[in-house]
């Protein structure tokens, strides 16, 4: 009886296992490979932390990789999304927008976004703020893009990417909320 009762739960645990660790570690590899082009006029650019008001360290990455996009690519415009969380002293969009002029981006080129919470929100009121458009690229760091993949997906948008590092600070702790993440938006759809 208790070797049967071992054997249930060793399977349960490595079931529990493949769902939460494989399968989205799968996606979150898999969305990386749609390596933006310049195919789409514009880049939605996603939120990070901004520690008073300088960009943390993803955000840094997430803006480098955008200006060398946005250099590549000058055509393309960037929407700069997210909000102001009470520990910030101005928001994300708004600390965007000051890192990427003083680097020497028209301000001409840049929407900003600085209302949005959540990455649904990022993505669901940079479209309110564009025209119509079939697909957009989405610049977040490389954990982040299979989950703001899925959904741009719900919004219509057809997406490809340009995927900025994680910094090693803090990798751990965000690959595994990013999978608790997944779960969660491919459950409530947002």
């Amino acid at each position: 009886m208790k070797k049967g009762i071992v054997t249930v739960v060793v399977l349960l645990l490595a079931i529990g296992a493949w769902m939460f660790w494989i399968i989205p570690g799968e996606r979150i590899q898999k969305a990386q490979q749609f390596k933006a082009d310049g195919t789409h006029d514009y880049a939605v650019i996603l939120g990070a932390k901004v520690n008073g008001k300088v960009p943390s360290l993803s955000l840094r990455y997430r803006l480098d990789e955008a200006l060398a996009y946005a250099n590549r690519y000058p055509h393309v415009k960037l929407v700069l999304s997210g909000g102001q969380g009470p520990d910030e002293d101005i928001s994300e969009a708004e600390a965007m927008y000051r890192y990427l002029t003083a680097h020497g981006l028209a301000k001409e080129r840049l929407l900003l976004e600085n209302q949005s919470t959540s990455t649904y929100e990022n993505l669901q009121f940079a479209q309110e703020l564009l025209p119509e458009v079939a697909g957009v690229t989405i610049i977040s760091s490389d954990f982040h893009l299979a989950r703001a993949r899925f959904l741009a997906r719900q919004l219509g948008w057809d997406t490809d990417v340009v995927a900025a590092k994680t910094p090693e600070v803090v990798k751990t702790k965000v690959l595994v909320r990013e999978r608790l993440a997944l779960f969660k938006t491919w459950v409530f759809r947002k």
